[in-house]
Order: C-alpha cells, then structure tokens, then sequence
C-alpha cells in the first residue's frame, strides 16, 4: 500500500519546480514537503502490516504522528506551530487520504474537481471553472491517489480497463481515465454533492425556481404526475429531482434505480437499487435495463430512475404506462423538445424492432411533465421549462408550456430575469382538485 521510493533529502530541498508541485497554503515548508513523507513511508513500510483500511486508519494516523515528530527533530527541521500541523496534516492526506485533493473535497464552495493530469486542476466554484495552484508531484502520484479511491470499492485502472467510474464513501462521484485513452496523463473527474440535500427554500434564494413552481411540482408529484427532468451536464439535474421525489409521500414504496447512487429520499419505505459494473474479466455486469425490469416485479408504488441513458427508457415508459404512475427519471437534453427525441432514441436502442409512431405513442402517453434546467452563462441554474406533453396530433407530439424563463438581461456579470406562468393550466389539473391539493389561486396567472 505504500509506495519505498528513494528519498533524497537535498534535492527535495532544492527543487526549483516545488512552487509549480505543491499544494496551497504550505509557503515555507515546500521543500521538505516529500522528503518528509517519504521518509515516513520508508518507516511505515518496515513497521506497519497488511492493508489501510477504515478500521486501522487512526492507528496509522497516529503512527505517522509520531514519525513525523522523531523525523523533526533528527533533522533538525524547524517550523512554527501553524507550518509544522500543516506539514502534518498534508503528509497524512497524501500517504492515507486523497493528498492534493484533500483540501478541495473538504470546500463547501466546490462542486467539481477536474484533474487535467498532474500538473493542472481545475474546479468549479458558484458554477464557473477556475484553476487551482494544487498539483501532484508526477503521473504516479495521480496515479496512486486514483487507486486509492477506487480499490475499496473493488475496482481498478489500468491499461486493460482504462476507464472506471466510481463514488466516494460521502457520496461523492469519480470518473477516472488513463492512458492510452487519454492524451493528457491520467484525467480524474469528482462531482461533489450537498451532504444535506437542497431545501426548496435553497433553490428559491438561489433562484434556480420560485415558489409557485415548487407547490405546482409539489402538487404533481403528490397526484402521481409522471415527469422527466432534463438538462445539460452540471445543471442541477438530480438536485431537483431530490427536491421532487422529497414531496412523494411517506406510505408508498418507492424504487430508486441508479448508475452511481445520489439520490437521498427520507420517507420510511425507500428501495435504493445501483447497477454493477463488470468484473476484470468483463463478467457480472448488472444494467440500469435489468434493475428496472427486476423492480418491477418488487412491487413498487414508484420507479425513480437516476438518469436514463439507452435501452432502459423503453422499460421506464411501460413502468409508467402499466400501473406506476407518478415515477421520474431523468435524461440528458438540449430542451423538452429533445427530451422527447432522445427517449425516442433510446428506446430504439433497447433492440425492439417497433415503428416510429408505436414509440412517440407510448412517450407522449407515459410522460405527463418534463422540467427543464439550463446551467446559464453567469453559473446559475435555473429551471428554463416546465412543459406539459398533451398527446399526439397526426405524427408529432404536442407540448404546451406551462412556466418560461424569461431573460430580459445580462448586468454586472448576472442573468437577470424570472420565471412566468404561461397563463396556461395543464390538463390534468383536475387531479389536484380530486386528491385534495390546494393550489394558490393566481399560480397560473399570467405576468406578461
């Protein structure tokens, strides 16, 4: 688990490149910063036994402690206490932790790391991209850091599987590329999420929606309305939908089925279903596909798929057409309109030989609501669309629009703008009056 490499004291004192190799808020302790962890490696290696693991990590943590203490003073190495517990804190993240990154996963403000190979890293903060002065000493380092991350769960990266995707014990998902797929060195994606989730009333102040549109969504999902979110990469696609399925209420049996578990629902009776990707021989692989036809033989009230990508779309629109009304999933899309093409896509990608027109069919019967977000040019979400699928006219599929983001602006680095009711009611609107739910009287008012 730890890696013996040579440790040569006064070239890592005098490495001219350490300002560009080190990670941030280390100034005056750059230099001893992997002389000092190899120098403990080297002691741990001959003194410490089998495998780091969530049970002995303290007992490590205060192994190297205590190293790093008696490696100070042999070394006559000097620092203040603020240098010295950063110096500490620094070597225990890189030998048993996530090294560079560990500062990053540990700020709220980020919700993405991109590692670019060694030397580049980028994150995202408040929905823009900016670079970061964190950066791994070489391509092995990267390269240990992503097995760290991976092999608890089973899996591994290398040239015969170049490519894994992987999640964090906080939830967080990983995607890892190497050589020879790419270019740059070894690519490391995190997409962090809330460890709470998002209250409607963060999404309100953050104006991703308004409070008419959550007790319009709130009453859908109560009246068992069958909706897709949709989106581009990024745009709050499964933070809404948590906010969504967080309105289903309490006594049904709900199914959720995802690529990488997200979704974080707290009624009493939630199934939570993630799909198993193939062993190193390329065997045992579990599809998104066969988790939805095996829940539906579980009994479900609700299917909540995380994101359908292929031929599972088909066996989403028969869970939604054949008793399970009220499930969700959502799809990545440039607009509603696309929403629909890309089901129509995917269901074709499922291998069943079926016309065109049996297929828009069985979309504009099954999908009652499609949401739509947009990550805008200012790094904001916002819910774009909210459009109802009325059913077909000839050959196309007919949507109405229920709420519209209105732009009118871009001040001060800002989208200004708001969110408007058509002046449309949906057609199932009755719904709400026979389960019961109150809706205010002006919500589809319109402001224009």
């Amino acid at each position: 688990m730890f890696t013996n490499r040579p440790a040569m004291k006064k070239e890592y004192r005098s490495r001219e490149e350490g300002d560009a190799i080190s990670p941030e808020g280390l100034e005056g302790i750059r230099d001893n910063l992997y002389f000092v962890r190899d120098s403990i490696q080297r002691r741990l290696l001959s003194e410490f036994e089998g495998e780091v693991n969530q049970e002995n990590r303290d007992q490590l943590r205060q192994m190297i402690e205590v190293y790093f203490n008696q490696l100070l003073v042999e070394e006559n190495l000097l620092y203040t206490r603020a240098n010295r517990q950063r110096l500490l804190d620094w070597v225990i993240s890189d030998i048993i932790g996530y090294g560079p990154l560990e500062p990053l996963l540990q700020d709220n403000e980020i919700t993405e790391i991109m590692v670019n190979g060694p030397f580049k890293v980028f994150v995202e903060r408040f929905g823009k991209l900016e670079e970061t002065k964190i950066a791994f000493e070489d391509e092995p380092h990267l390269r240990r850091i992503i097995d760290r991350i991976v092999a608890p769960i089973g899996r591994r990266v290398d040239e015969s599987s170049p490519m894994v995707d992987a999640r964090l014990p906080s939830g967080y998902r990983v995607n890892a590329t190497i050589p020879p797929l790419s270019l740059e060195g070894p690519l490391l994606t995190i997409r962090k999420f809330a460890t709470i989730p998002y209250t409607a009333q963060d999404l309100i102040a953050n104006g991703t929606l308004n409070a008419h549109l959550v007790s319009f969504l709130q009453a859908c999902s109560q009246a068992r309305v069958n909706m897709v979110i949709s989106g581009g990469t990024g745009s709050g696609k499964t933070t809404l939908l948590n906010l969504v399925s967080a309105f289903i209420p309490s006594n049904e049996r709900v199914i959720t089925i995802e690529d990488v578990a997200e979704l974080k629902l707290n009624q009493a009776h939630v199934i939570r279903l993630e799909k198993r990707p193939p062993n190193i021989e390329g065997k045992g692989e579990v599809t998104i596909r066969q988790l939805v036809v095996n829940a539906l033989r579980m009994r479900p009230d609700r299917i909540i798929v995380g994101e359908a990508r292929s031929g599972e779309a088909l066996d989403m629109l028969q869970a939604m057409n054949t008793g399970h009304a009220g499930s969700m999933t959502t799809i990545h899309s440039n607009s509603p309109r696309d929403t629909l093409r890309r089901i129509e896509t995917m269901v074709l990608m499922a291998g069943v030989d079926l016309p065109l027109r049996a297929i828009r069919e069985q979309v504009s019967s099954a999908i009652e609501l499609v949401i739509h977000l947009d990550r805008m040019r200012d790094g904001t979400r916002k819910v774009t669309h909210v459009t109802e699928v009325q059913g077909m006219e000839g050959d196309t599929i007919v949507l109405q629009d229920i709420f519209l983001f209105d732009q009118t602006g871009f001040k001060n680095g800002r989208v200004v703008g708001k969110l408007k009711s058509t002046g449309l009611r949906p057609s199932f609107a009755h719904r709400f009056e026979v389960n019961n739910i109150v809706l205010p009287e002006n919500i589809y008012e319109s402001e224009n």
